[in-house]
């Protein structure tokens, strides 16, 4: 046998010899995939990094597509689409939260041989996540102006962000069992179905947000709410392509009878997800905030508000490498820990960190050079591009912190360390981010100047802490 046949085995291990764990039929579900646990690091890198980097470059074009599409139409709907996907985040971080506890107990079981355990671990977490999401649609769709009007939305949008927000509810359900199912391919090493799923999904909805807002063949022009028209539409496919794959593939056991939520497994997911929550929650209602300081800027506001929601998006293409890299170094560190190899999980864990600095530092350089003219691409209004210039030039000086803090950040999460995480990104974001962007820019008049500069002050300190969790190596003994 060849070295590199020798690494390649079916995918429970790498998930296709789950089911013959039950079933007995092994022949029937070969597929080749590398095994994580062995091998040469970089190789193993690579296999779990590029899908993730071409799902998150699809997602990162949906984004730039909303906001693009949305610049159609006024700075307004521009302002809007950025407010409420921050908002309409906190509505999934529950399905966030479910998919990390399920990926790390999930690896570590795969990378111990307990494939068994790994599809009843998948099983419960994938009933888990439809019961929330069915508890969180109802009070979406009833509460929405309630819930605009609490998150300190601008008058002048109000009536947009409610009618996306409801729409968004709608699609919960949907968004829920694709973020939990998407993550429960990965963690055994099956990047190749996510893949394919965020392919369809992207497509449907980069079509769709052209089709439905301004109308074409049949379809009426149905104006901004188009583009969250589109985005439910697109998840519902991919759910289902997801809930495909499970029946007719070595995971089929997930619907064996009888659907009963075990308590102890349950425990075991929400021992690693509520920290992991939280931290989405401090996060995320943080950003909120954010846009609430900009939104208080008087008439510089919506110019404010426009070019934060366009800088996240032009931002968005140097975190592409982070967070694929933030996800297989989730899988990896986790199914090493597994294997009982816990030194090649910390080498691997610094190996995917220095590579995630090199690529975000390369290209915040050429943002930082190229500002005015990728600024213009997205707003025809000058004062609106003169402001996403000030905010990309300020923040690409802190892409190298963030870079590690996102990287190594999800390796801790991969080995069950999410407590970790969550103090560090918390203490970033409430005791550093906010008090200072508010006191520089209302109190002192910094305006939105001093909004940018307490993201990058905050930024550097977030990227240090994480270092130094890492580093410490606690999270190797974390039993999960």
């Amino acid at each position: 046998m060849s070295r590199r046949s020798a690494r390649l085995v079916s995918p429970l291990i790498s998930c296709r010899i789950m089911n013959s764990a039950i079933s007995g039929a092994d022949d029937a579900m070969k597929n080749e995939s590398i095994d994580l646990t062995i091998g040469n690091m970089w190789a193993n890198i690579w296999h779990m990094s590029w899908p993730m980097l071409i799902i998150m470059l699809l997602n990162f074009l949906v984004g730039i597509v909303d906001v693009y599409v949305a610049g159609f139409i006024s700075p307004q709907v521009q302002a809007a689409v950025g407010y409420v996907s921050q908002l309409s985040f906190l509505t999934i971080i529950i399905a966030n939260a479910i998919s990390i506890g399920s990926l790390a107990l999930v690896a570590r079981a795969v990378g111990a041989g307990e494939y068994t355990r790994a599809v009843e671990v998948a099983r419960q977490s994938l009933m888990f996540g439809a019961i929330v999401a069915v508890a969180l649609t109802v009070p979406g769709m009833i509460f929405y102006k309630e819930i605009v009007f609490l998150a300190g939305f601008p008058a002048e949008i109000r009536e947009m962000a409610g009618n996306f927000l409801r729409v968004f509810a709608l699609a919960i359900g949907s968004n829920y069992l694709l973020i939990i199912s998407n993550a429960l391919f990965r963690s055994c090493g099956e990047v190749r179905k996510p893949l394919l799923t965020m392919s369809v999904v992207s497509i449907i909805n980069i079509v769709l947000n052209f089709v439905l807002v301004f109308g074409f063949f049949v379809f009426p022009a149905l104006g901004y709410i188009g583009i969250a028209v589109a985005s439910a539409i697109a998840v519902t496919v991919g759910t289902a392509m997801n809930l495909a794959f499970f029946r007719f593939g070595s995971w089929s056991p997930i619907y064996n009878r009888p659907w009963q939520l075990s308590g102890e497994i349950i425990r075991r997911v929400f021992a690693i997800s509520w920290p992991s929550a939280l931290l989405q929650i401090a996060w995320n209602a943080g950003s909120i905030v954010l846009y609430n300081i900009l939104s208080r800027l008087g008439d510089a506001s919506i110019t404010a508000l426009a070019a934060i929601t366009n800088g996240f998006r032009i931002e968005g293409v140097i975190f592409l490498p982070a967070f694929a890299l933030n996800m297989a170094a989730s899988v990896l560190i986790g199914q090493n820990l597994g294997a009982g190899n816990p030194e090649r999980a910390e080498k691997v864990g610094w190996k995917i960190g220095m590579t995630g600095v090199v690529l975000m530092s390369s290209m915040a350089l050429v943002i930082f050079i190229l500002a005015e003219r990728i600024a213009s691409a997205f707003s025809g209004n000058p004062a609106v591009i003169a402001e996403t210039v000030r905010y990309l030039r300020f923040n690409m000086v802190s892409e190298p912190f963030m870079a590690l803090s996102v990287v190594l950040g999800g390796g801790l999460q991969g080995a069950g360390d999410t407590k970790g995480t969550m103090w560090v990104v918390g203490t970033a974001m409430w005791a550093i981010r906010l008090p200072l962007a508010y006191v520089l820019a209302l109190e002192l008049g910094y305006g939105a100047t001093g909004v940018w500069i307490a993201m990058i002050v905050s930024m550097y300190i977030q990227g240090i802490l994480m270092v130094r969790r890492f580093r410490g190596g606690k999270w190797k003994e974390i039993k999960v």
